[in-house]
């Protein structure tokens, strides 16, 4: 696996990463997770996994939604994983919430096993087919799928940033659409905030 280095965002590591994580679970990243949730049709039974879970504010959102469910979160950083827990250690203790260690390129869950998975602000670090292809795997026949991006590559100056953070790459609406029918995915709904760059696609297995 490629090694990542200390203080970049794709894998917070060490005390300055739990900070990092703390800013991002508040501010814009709170706006965006609260906007992108709204377009999924979510259900009070629902199992949900959100991948790249982060600081796991956005577990916290998506567990409101389903008190009769069951939300997992999974991140390749186990500074996340820790802030994740930390942050919804109620929900994991009453046995609503389970958040792993791992990777989106090799998802350790059975097949058909999630109503929705979640990627927030993650996809520009995806290995995109493979992960694609793992999500298409681990969701039920009429799940959701929601990706949710900040930026959708129509800014030269966040093109130009990314270009110079190894393992980024900022992917436009048309190529993530692209890449989710080739990973046998259908496009549901794509909605966007155009002066601020936001994306949101739902799109379900075929």
């Amino acid at each position: 696996m490629r090694e990542v280095p200390a203080g970049h965002p794709e894998k917070p590591q060490g005390q300055d990463g739990f900070k990092l994580l703390d800013r991002m679970n508040g501010g814009s990243h709170e706006e965006l997770g609260l906007w992108g949730i709204s377009f999924l049709p979510i259900a009070d039974t629902d199992r949900i996994l959100d991948v790249g879970c982060g600081g796991g504010a956005n577990i916290a959102r998506l567990l409101g939604h389903v008190p009769n469910g069951h939300v997992t979160g999974i991140d390749y950083s186990p500074v996340s994983v820790e802030a994740s827990r930390s942050h919804n250690a109620e929900a994991v203790e009453a046995g609503r919430c389970d958040i792993l260690e791992g990777n989106a390129s090799e998802l350790p869950f059975p097949d058909l096993s999630f109503d929705i998975v979640t990627a927030f602000e993650t996809t520009y670090y995806w290995d995109l087919p493979v992960a694609l292809r793992e999500v298409a795997r681990v969701l039920k026949p009429n799940g959701s799928f929601l990706v949710c991006n900040e930026d959708d590559g129509g800014d030269p100056e966040v093109i130009d940033l990314a270009t110079r953070i190894p393992g980024m790459t900022v992917h436009t609406p048309q190529a993530l659409q692209g890449a989710l029918v080739e990973a046998g995915f259908a496009i549901v709904g794509v909605e966007r905030i155009p002066e601020k760059g936001h994306l949101a696609i739902i799109a379900r297995p075929e």
